[in-house]
């Protein structure tokens, strides 16, 4: 593995190269992104694809990646274009692309920016509120997260967070009428220690979450898009996105393994499956040739 920085004005962005370029197998490389989650949390998954070029990175205020344009939201279009940046950097695009919850959203606007930079995207799990028939309830769940944390710091804002995503079905009357999630039930912890910059609880990363696929644009495309869902996700928040996101390109989801982390080994105590993970990816991405 290999890592490099591309600087640009507005950011310099760290991302890593495992195996040669130009490719040794004549296939694009395969560019793996998430959001808020960087190149650390790639490193299963990765490794059950010797045979490839995969390519991570840290999208811009993560990780290793420095921005320099004085602001601290995330916004997929503007990862969008730093993503476009770095397959023109790595000089080896069109690539095959696999992101993750953020990363998928990144992903998906990519391609309705950039059709010809992805020959095939799978798109895992992307936390799409626009698209939900419970919309309006859906964004006051996640301003109860944002409430948690700005209130009581971090354990209490993943706990309200844990809750908002393990929440089986549409949220009704009887989530709000729930009493604030203990973080100690959870295994976080209690005291606050000041900090309010989390990507994830804050509002920093609404405009993900926002985010309004561009379905013409998607459809236009000459990139196979392919929408991806754990099978114990289904009927939670980002299983629910993916299903209704997926039937809006006029497809059905396609099932991984799993749940929302489940190409992890243990880099976050959540552990998947990623072995039958990669297995899967790969029958999909195979599936294309």
């Amino acid at each position: 593995m290999t890592t490099q920085m591309l600087k640009t004005p507005e950011v310099d962005l760290a991302y890593d190269v495992h195996g040669p370029l130009p490719t040794a197998d004549g296939r694009p490389p395969l560019l793996m992104i998430g959001q808020p989650m960087d190149a650390g949390g790639f490193g299963a998954l990765a490794s059950h694809f010797p045979d490839r070029t995969v390519v991570t990175y840290d999208p811009r205020g993560l990780g290793r990646s420095i921005r320099k344009d004085g602001r601290a939201d995330h916004a997929p279009q503007i990862q969008a274009a730093d993503v476009h940046a770095l397959i023109e950097a790595l000089g080896a695009g069109p690539v095959e692309m696999f992101g993750s919850s953020g990363g998928a959203v990144t992903a998906l606007a990519l391609v309705a920016a950039y059709p010809d930079d992805v020959t095939t995207l799978v798109a895992h799990e992307p936390p799409l509120i626009p698209v939900l028939p419970d919309a309006e309830a859906a964004e006051r769940v996640r301003a109860g997260v944002r409430d948690a944390y700005e209130a009581k710091g971090w354990g209490a804002g993943m706990a309200a967070f844990i809750t908002m995503t393990s929440w089986r079905g549409e949220f009704t009357d009887d989530y709000f009428a729930q009493p604030a999630p203990d973080p100690a039930v959870f295994g976080m912890p209690t005291d606050d220690d000041g900090s309010r910059d989390d990507p994830l609880l804050s509002d920093r990363s609404w405009a993900v979450s926002s985010h309004r696929p561009d379905i013409e644009a998607l459809t236009a495309a000459p990139t196979r898009v392919v929408i991806a869902v754990g099978e114990e996700s289904l009927d939670v928040f980002t299983g629910r996105t993916s299903v209704a996101t997926a039937e809006l390109l006029g497809q059905k989801a396609t099932v991984f393994p799993s749940h929302h982390g489940g190409f992890l080994g243990g880099e976050y105590g959540y552990a998947g499956q990623p072995e039958a993970f990669a297995r899967r990816l790969r029958e999909v991405l195979d599936a294309a040739g």
